[in-house]
């Protein structure tokens, strides 16, 4: 159960929340990396000429104003395997590292190396398994939409399989982040200089971006528990799953990790959590009314406290 001094979250206790998270990163490049995830699959999609052509014109349409776009594998499973793969190790990519830059550069704690490296490798062992399973089944597949797609099938659309396979790749690559006045260049004292501050204030930006990028996933996550436990009886109860208690326990998990530069505030709300949520549980809180109430009281309370940011 949650006692009551777990559920204190209030203001006296908490870091205040400031106007604006304006931090300095003097240790990033010693706490943090950049990586990149690039992963390319062949998307079995083609636009059909012939057949937009026939659209528009039996709609009386001018040219350009309708597409047909062609499944060429139909419903294929083996394929759609595969993008959902892709896109759920996109999404771990994204949860366990901030972003950076435009360029899909994103900040790794070190901190979070291992773990991050792990999942990856599994995530990219999956990927080529499931490519390999794809490809196995490939020929068989062709001829079997045949069928399906009638008139608008064309052997030219289908690449061989060993085209098909240099379609697939999965890469994540590593880099050092460096210093903020670490340039290296020959362009003169004053021009050097202009770069160095342009470059520092670039620097100080993407870090506070980082930053307000794990404070808005912290907000979104308490204020999805705290709605979802917004009720007084079984009654008028809610449903939630047991991965609402979880996801709290992830972004603590998170908020330390994510700490690459020490910051106070961070810790802090890691700490109060942590503490706010001893105990708790998914069954708990559906379960006991006072004991959700309370739970809810203490997540309103550090939602009160988070940095004002712009979400």
């Amino acid at each position: 159960m949650l006692n009551t001094a777990q559920n204190q979250i209030g203001s006296d206790s908490l870091p205040s929340a400031p106007t604006a998270v304006t931090e300095t990163a003097p240790t990033l490049a010693s706490s943090a990396m950049l990586v990149e995830v690039n992963i390319s699959h062949w998307a079995g999609r083609k636009k059909d000429k012939r057949a937009s052509a026939d659209v528009t014109h039996a709609n009386h349409a001018d040219t350009g104003v309708a597409s047909v776009n062609k499944k060429l594998l139909a419903n294929s499973d083996t394929l759609r395997a595969i993008q959902t793969h892709v896109t759920a190790a996109r999404n771990i990519h994204s949860n366990m590292t901030m972003p950076w830059s435009n360029s899909g550069l994103r900040l790794l704690p070190t901190a979070q190396y291992f773990k991050y490296s792990q999942a990856m490798s599994q995530m990219q062992n999956e990927f080529d398994r499931l490519t390999q399973n794809f490809l196995t089944a490939y020929n068989d597949e062709v001829i079997d939409v045949q069928l399906k797609l009638g008139d608008l099938f064309s052997h030219d659309d289908y690449p061989t399989v060993e085209t098909l396979d240099r379609k697939f790749a999965f890469r994540t690559n590593y880099m050092p982040l460096p210093n903020a006045g670490d340039f290296r260049v020959d362009i003169g004292n004053d021009a050097l200089r202009e770069v160095q501050e342009t470059y520092a204030d670039f620097y100080t930006k993407q870090y506070n971006a980082a930053m307000n990028d794990v404070w808005t996933r912290l907000h979104k996550t308490l204020t999805n528990m705290s709605e979802r436990l917004d009720y007084g009886s079984k009654e008028d109860k809610k449903i939630f799953r047991d991965s609402l208690v979880g996801n709290v326990y992830d972004m603590i998990e998170l908020l330390r990790v994510c700490n690459v530069t020490g910051s106070h505030k961070m810790s802090q709300m890691a700490d109060h959590l942590e503490n706010a949520m001893s105990g708790v549980t998914a069954d708990g809180l559906r379960e006991d009314d006072a004991f959700r109430a309370n739970t809810k009281r203490a997540v309103d309370a550090a939602i009160k406290s988070l940095p004002s940011l712009d979400i």
